[in-house]
């Protein structure tokens, strides 16, 4: 019989829902979802204990390496998981730093899979540590790096083809610069040449050009040049301009006249928005049969003037003032001098990538400038071509990266008897 209203112990009733019940679903279900996650998250958990044995172990570290359980738990170490040279590094570094540190964080290992396959992942272990501070097992997490793997495979494969690329590109600069060079000077009696050519950037062609050529019977022609730019269009405008310089020679040797010819090519070719434009010291040299020696008259555009380095001791420029830019303006001012060389004076050609270098302990403001040049020159005197090209060089490798453009040189001088 019902008990009655207020009387008595009243017992829930079984088919209904408790307060309590909400509680218990709700910690059920998050104990399963904890479980879930970490058995099927998207990396391996294993932990381990002190000596390396593997107590627990997830299910998505047991299916990329396509082991069972019961093939693991118990039965297996961490290292055991590992390629021979995983294992050799597990051992003399990876499980000293652990224990050491506590914690080993993003190494690059690689799993043995149970069909022999291996796998690339990146490990992370923590020692968990007891109340006492005492270490009770070991927690590593395992990242799959495959994907990781085959992008730095792919990184590394297009590392090395734009290394093959950048060579043989420097390759194919250098065979270019080469044709826009003479391969050799010629030989003029009575006259000993030399010449210098330091390329600044080997990735890029460089705009200096020489040459030293016969024109007719005790007749030679030489000039030095340096075009604006460099690269490929800087090339395009140095052959033309040495080939243009050679033929004009021939048409006529008059040092004004060959570059006026060469203003009026440049400037009829490049004109608009593009224009291009190089200087140029040109000479023509003729034997002095009366006083000896040679008769050197010189035509600049816009060039750095040539130094005159004499026997006596001396050195001085020779100045070709209002000499303007070949191939700037349809009608260029060309400016001339003569000069005589005798027995023991040498004359000097350079482009501005000498003058305009950096100096070791200069800032970035100055250069080494053609006072300082002329003093070294000064310093030289007397001197012959060979030894003032090699001074040269000595010179612009003190410089080191300073010489942040293409430099050439031509010297010519008249031995002593």
């Amino acid at each position: 019989m019902a008990a009655e209203s207020g009387g008595g112990d009243e017992r829930p009733d079984p088919g209904e829902p408790q307060p309590g019940d909400d509680h218990a679903a709700f910690s059920a279900l998050l104990e399963d979802s904890t479980e879930d996650l970490y058995e099927h998250a998207p990396c391996g958990f294993l932990s381990t204990l002190l000596d390396g044995t593997i107590a627990k172990v997830n299910a998505t570290l047991l299916d990329w390496l396509g082991y069972a359980r019961d093939d693991v738990v118990g039965r297996r170490t961490f290292s055991d998981l590992l390629t021979v040279g995983g294992r050799l590094y597990h051992e003399t570094h990876f499980g000293p730093l652990l224990r050491m540190q506590g914690e080993v964080s993003g190494i690059a290992l690689e799993l043995k899979a149970a069909d022999g396959s291996r796998l690339p992942v990146l490990v992370t272990s923590t020692v968990k540590t007891g109340g006492d501070g005492q270490p009770l097992l070991i927690r590593t997490t395992v990242f799959d790096a495959r994907d990781r793997r085959a992008y730095e495979s792919e990184l590394l494969r297009a590392r090395q083809e734009a290394e093959h690329e950048r060579e043989e590109l420097k390759r194919l600069n250098a065979v270019l610069q080469r044709t826009l060079l003479p391969p050799a000077l010629v030989s003029v009696p009575g006259l000993e040449v030399d010449a210098h050519y330091h390329i600044a950037s080997t990735d890029m062609v460089g705009g200096d050009f020489y040459d030293l050529f016969p024109l007719g019977a005790g007749t030679w022609g030489l000039f030095l040049g340096d075009v604006c730019g460099k690269g490929a269009a800087a090339a395009a405008i140095t052959s033309l301009a040495r080939y243009t310089l050679r033929a004009a020679a021939v048409y006529d040797p008059d040092p004004a006249a060959v570059l006026s010819n060469l203003n009026t090519v440049l400037n009829h070719e490049y004109t608009g928005e593009d224009p291009r434009f190089c200087t140029v010291i040109f000479g023509l040299l003729t034997p002095d049969t009366d006083q000896g020696g040679f008769r050197i008259t010189l035509a600049s555009g816009g060039h750095p003037p040539a130094l005159i380095v004499r026997s006596d001791g001396s050195a001085d420029q020779l100045p070709t003032p209002g000499g303007q830019l070949i191939g700037a303006l349809p009608d260029a001012h060309i400016a001339t001098t003569t000069v005589h060389l005798t027995a023991g004076d040498t004359l000097l050609l350079h482009t501005d990538g000498l003058t305009e270098a950096h100096t070791a302990s200069s800032s970035d403001d100055d250069r080494y400038g053609d006072e300082a040049f002329l003093g070294f020159a000064r310093a030289l005197a007397p001197t012959t071509a060979s030894d003032a090209v090699a001074a040269i060089r000595d010179l612009l490798d003190t410089f080191g990266a300073g010489v942040d453009d293409d430099t050439a040189v031509l010297a010519v001088s008249v031995p002593r008897s």
